[in-house]
């Protein structure tokens, strides 16, 4: 290696005097910047505005200044508590997405590879480029060779290649010369090769970084989720703000019939403008029920709860959306390797042409052992650090170099003088080497090497004629029949072409076998997925026989209808042919990179939601096209940039958890609506009724604010943290076009809404309930009285009616929270349920002996507080009796 980079102390300096790797952040709204935005909001606004006539009416003595302060208070109280939220929640998921933004490189320090985070990198860093690579800075290569992908960065699709400086090369030119054949740039990715590149300029003052508002991310597309929120939120709203307009002109226009603004049959224009203040009260109080401004911080706030749950299940969530539609999945093409298997990938054995067989690869003996080290040492993208860790490599590549690591020593001595580097695609490697052997080192699928072996090596190194092929054949099919995949090594005199293997006849050297243990929690975890309604097709570029085997281990494989096949074999298929069997396919072996493209593809023309799994350049298409792009964790940071979520194990389990999180935020955001539209509904119908029946302000704009505030902000804190349960995932896949509010939904809403109307109209109403609050008052005879709410004898009553609202919503709450009879289920596994309710509960009777005149409040004695929590109980049995009729 040409260059070992720099040292400790070196990077220090360097770092003092050019500065690290960080690209500047993007500034984000401070906390008064959002507070400033929530003024702008056109209820504050109306209510501003209301706020001021009541000032002005104040100082004319025709009204009370507890108006002004209370309208005042809940301005404050309504923005503050939105602000904070939002505040809360983005500084929350700032810290997730940092998380989804860490990205390391292996660079030389003290003469030693190492893996440091891409912001410490130092110009005059020695860094280990390999396929699949994102280039984390701008500078020179050293040594080797690649072909990199600049289109990020120059809109050009063709791959670059890229060459090591010669010796007296001297860095002139400060131009973006994307041509330059030795310099790479940030943000490229390296499509095939490996190489050292000395870091010349880092982070802002990199191309990259000149650029990046160019290059920052696109807007989070919407969920499937999101979408029908939105709909649903602007059509309530729509209703609302109608409807509250409807109102206040049909209460002005009573003001009028009733003689209100008349003094001395005269018009008063005192009375009038507050009449009209009045009306625009009004149409506030209904719009601010009816708007379901919760939704949006609801999705902000579970999202952002369940994100942090399951990063410690190791899901690393880089989009929101992603994890939102993953509870609706109804296939998922996941890879094998280091997914559904363990991804330990261990050589357990290694066959020469003679068919003899090897447990280790120092029992190897003879000239043969040299070929064997040489190929396994020589012909590898890995490499073995100082501490004898390998580093670098797809997976089956470092347990080869693995099943050989005290290897390198006994390898010939030869010289790398061209090589092709393994892809997905060609599905082998090759490297040309001269020296004390003068060949071409090749290692690949056994398919694509023997056929072109005419010898092999025998234990003395000598070629022997070819004559053993049927009986290696009957050997590797017995290893794949025991899910042992094998990889073909070889020789050739003749040197490699510039993209192409030599024609000639080649020699043999061995086989090695390799196992991959299935993961015991992926065969759990596929039949809960598979219970979960989801399709599991897996993936592999194995040969059939091995991948048939390792899917009948792991569960796959179970019907007679279910279906493999090869990519041979569905090259072969038209769109349609596919589309037709989609549904049985059980396994893809021997599969292309185009094979997840086009399968993703196919099935979305099927209208359905499609997950993927990736972890190479070459996966990245599929990964961005796929409805949910799973990423694992191990693979190239190509493919974690194209994904939705991150697998940080690798392990299927955690899909798993994927799609349960999913399921869960969906049914939580449910309970929720069911929950606030219950409030809406019962709400919008008291606020319309009451005046027209002649009770006017049977809620103050005050305790609307208040309302609002418990079936906003408090009940998203109440519902967010509710358990992944496991019965989610025997529902099955939410449809693209499937409602958000569903016929189970609407029945608990409108008994809700109807119990809490019927019950509110009555306490204000039937003189019974109403002498239980009003003290000397003669009601007559009358069986039904209309009360002045604003007078003191009825102070209590308005206080009563408020309570009343506040906790049958509170009650309610337990009848959303679970669609089971038993309204405790799992209550352990969301403890703020609990404590938020209480919080509510004990505010709520606090505010009823301290509110006084600004909350129109009165306190209440033991019975008076009894008859309200009966009356709110009562929601509850009424609910069960819905239940027991409406099943989900």
């Amino acid at each position: 290696m040409k260059n070992f980079g720099l040292t400790d102390k070196q990077a220090e300096e360097s770092k003092a005097k050019y500065g690290d790797n960080r690209i500047s952040e993007v500034q984000t709204e401070s906390f008064w910047d959002k507070l400033k935005g929530n003024f702008g909001d056109p209820m504050i606004k109306i209510l501003c505005v209301a706020l001021v006539i009541n000032v002005v009416f104040a100082f004319m003595g025709k009204a009370e200044w507890y108006e002004s302060v209370g309208i005042a208070l809940a301005v404050l109280l309504a923005t503050l508590v939105s602000t904070f939220s939002e505040y809360r929640n983005e500084n929350a998921f700032q810290k997730l997405q940092e998380e989804a933004s860490r990205i390391t490189c292996k660079v030389y320090r003290n003469n030693e590879i190492k893996e440091i985070p891409i912001d410490d990198i130092v110009v005059g860093d020695c860094l280990l480029l390999q396929s699949g690579d994102k280039i984390p800075a701008d500078g020179i290569l050293v040594d080797g060779d690649i072909k990199v992908d600049q289109s990020v960065l120059n809109g050009e699709a063709k791959e670059a290649k890229k060459i090591a400086v010669p010796d007296d090369y001297k860095d002139t030119d400060e131009t973006m010369d994307f041509l330059n054949k030795y310099k790479v740039f940030r943000g490229s990715v390296v499509c095939s090769g490996n190489a050292v590149m000395q870091v010349t300029v880092v982070g802002d003052k990199s191309v990259y970084g000149q650029i990046a508002s160019e290059l920052q991310q696109d807007d989070e597309r919407d969920s499937p989720l999101k979408v029908k929120l939105s709909k649903l939120a602007n059509g309530i709203s729509k209703f609302g703000y109608i409807g509250g307009v409807a109102i206040a002109i049909a209460f002005i226009i009573m003001q009028f019939v009733n003689g209100t603004v008349f003094v001395d049959g005269a018009l008063d224009a005192i009375k009038t403008i507050q009449a009209v203040v009045d009306g625009v009260m009004l149409a506030v109080i209904i719009i601010v029920m009816a708007v379901p401004e919760g939704l949006p911080l609801m999705i902000a706030l579970v999202s952002a709860m369940n994100m942090s749950k399951m990063l410690k299940d190791n899901v690393l969530v880089r989009k929101v959306s992603g994890i939102e539609t993953a509870g609706s999945l109804n296939i998922l093409f996941s890879d094998k390797t280091g997914t559904i298997t363990k991804g330990q990938l261990e050589v357990v054995t290694f066959l020469d042409g003679a068919v003899n067989e090897y447990s280790k690869a120092d029992d190897v003996k003879g000239e043969l052992r040299k070929l064997l080290a040489t190929a396994i040492h020589q012909n590898t993208n890995a490499v073995i650090s100082s501490d004898g860790k390998v580093i670098g490599g797809n997976a089956t590549e470092k347990a080869v170099l693995g099943f050989d690591t005290g290897g390198a020593e006994k390898s010939a001595a030869v010289k790398k003088v061209a090589s092709i580097p393994f892809n997905s695609t060609n599905k082998y490697s090759a490297t040309q080497v001269s020296g004390e052997y003068n060949c071409t080192l090749i290692k690949g699928a056994p398919e694509k090497i023997l056929q072109k072996c005419k010898y092999y090596f025998d234990e003395n190194g000598k070629k022997q004629k070819f004559d053993t092929a049927s009986n290696l054949d009957n050997k590797i099919n017995e290893l794949a029949n025991r899910a042992i995949r094998v990889l073909a090594l070889a020789t050739a005199d003749e040197a490699l072409g510039e993209d192409s293997l030599p024609e000639g006849e080649w020699t043999l050297i061995g086989v090695v076998g390799i196992r991959d243990e299935v993961r015991p929690e992926s065969v759990t975890a596929i039949k809960e997925v598979q219970g979960a309604g989801v399709q599991v097709v897996m993936i592999t570029g194995d040969r059939k026989d091995t991948a048939v085997a390792i899917a009948k281990e792991a569960g796959l494989l179970k019907n007679d209808t279910d279906r493999i096949f090869t990519s041979d074999e569905l090259q072969k298929m038209s769109d349609d042919e596919i589309k037709e069997c989609l549904a049985d396919i059980r396994v893809i072996a021997r599969a292309l990179p185009t094979d997840k493209s086009r399968l993703v593809r196919l099935a979305q023309e099927k209208d359905l939601v499609v997950g993927m799994t990736g972890d190479g350049v070459n996966d990245s298409p599929a990964l961005k096209k796929a409805d949910v792009g799973f990423a694992m964790g191990g693979g190239t940071e190509v493919a974690k940039e194209a994904s939705d979520i991150v697998i940080l194990d690798d392990n299927f389990s955690s899909i798993d958890k994927a799609i349960l999180y999913g399921r869960t935020i969906f049914n939580s955001i449910r309970k929720f609506i069911i929950f606030q539209l219950t409030i809406n509904v019962s709400a919008v119908l008291i606020s319309f009724v009451c005046p027209l029946i002649g009770i006017d302000n049977p809620l103050t704009v005050i305790q609307i604010l208040w309302v609002n505030l418990v079936m906003d902000t408090l009940a998203a804190l109440a519902f967010g943290g509710e358990p992944a349960l496991r019965r989610f995932m025997k529902e099955k896949p939410k449809k693209r076009d499937e409602q958000i509010v569903n016929k189970y939904m609407w029945s608990s809403i409108i008994t809700g809404a109807a119990w809490m109307f019927i019950l509110g109209i009555l306490l204000l109403t039937f003189v019974p309930l109403q002498k239980v609050f009003v003290e000397n008052y003669d009601f007559g005879d009358k069986l039904f009285h209309i009360p002045d709410l604003s007078q003191p004898e009825f102070l209590e009553l308005g206080t009563a009616f408020f309570a009343f609202f506040i906790f049958t919503a509170v009650f309610n709450a337990f009848n959303a929270r679970t669609e089971q009879f038993n309204l405790f289920d799992n209550i352990k596994g969301n403890k703020g349920f609990l404590k938020v309710l209480g919080i509510i509960a004990v505010v709520q009777i606090i505010m009823t002996y301290l509110g006084g005149s600004v909350l129109r409040c009165h306190g209440l004695d033991l019975i008076e507080w009894l008859v309200i929590l009966v009356m709110s109980i009562s929601i509850i049995p009424v609910d069960l009796i819905r239940k027991s009729f409406c099943k989900k």
